[in-house]
């Protein structure tokens, strides 16, 4: 088994993370922040706004069942990659789209997928493509969020739906 990691932020990290959870092929995801310029923020210090850095997710994954494009697929699918700074209720730079890579393998295929996607969407791409310098994991509260809080009302209204929509868009690959 050939493991790799992929990190990712479109919009609060429980959606994200609690989308590429149904996959087949992921070893484990991981809700934290990246691409700004505090060490080891706090959930409170990155929702104030203060510290540039996004509310990310980061993807440990089996490259013999997924692929890197899998990833970029999935993750373009559950959020609005054309909205600045915003997902559904969620406003400010740490809800931005944001692809974080990790080799120039993955630069390069993340710029050519966005390319593509481009020419889909009427409003431009403002997904952000910057090298991972550094990944703080998130507090434990927030790790698993979906899972153990199913019920809770965000959940139920922001993260459920896209968890629906990978699993019917994606039913060959999910777990």
């Amino acid at each position: 088994m050939a493991t790799e990691t992929a990190t990712f932020g479109g919009g609060c990290f429980w959606c994200v993370e609690a989308a590429f959870e149904q996959l087949a092929g992921v070893e484990d995801v991981t809700s934290g922040y990246a691409g700004g310029h505090v060490e080891d923020p706090s959930y409170r210090e990155v929702c104030n706004g203060t510290t540039g850095h996004a509310e990310v997710v980061q993807v440990e994954y089996d490259t013999d069942e997924l692929a890197y494009e899998d990833l970029l697929e999935v993750f373009f699918k559950v959020h609005d990659p054309t909205t600045l700074n915003r997902q559904g209720p969620d406003v400010g730079e740490q809800y931005r789209s944001i692809v974080l890579y990790h080799d120039d393998d993955q630069r390069e295929t993340t710029e050519a997928f966005v390319d593509r996607l481009d020419d889909e969407y009427e409003d431009s791409v403002v997904t952000e493509i910057e090298p991972l310098e550094a990944f703080y994991r998130a507090e434990d509260k927030h790790q698993n969020y979906f899972e153990k809080h199913p019920n809770q009302a965000y959940c139920s209204v922001n993260v459920a739906p896209k968890v629906a929509k990978v699993r019917e868009e994606f039913a060959g690959k999910v777990q």
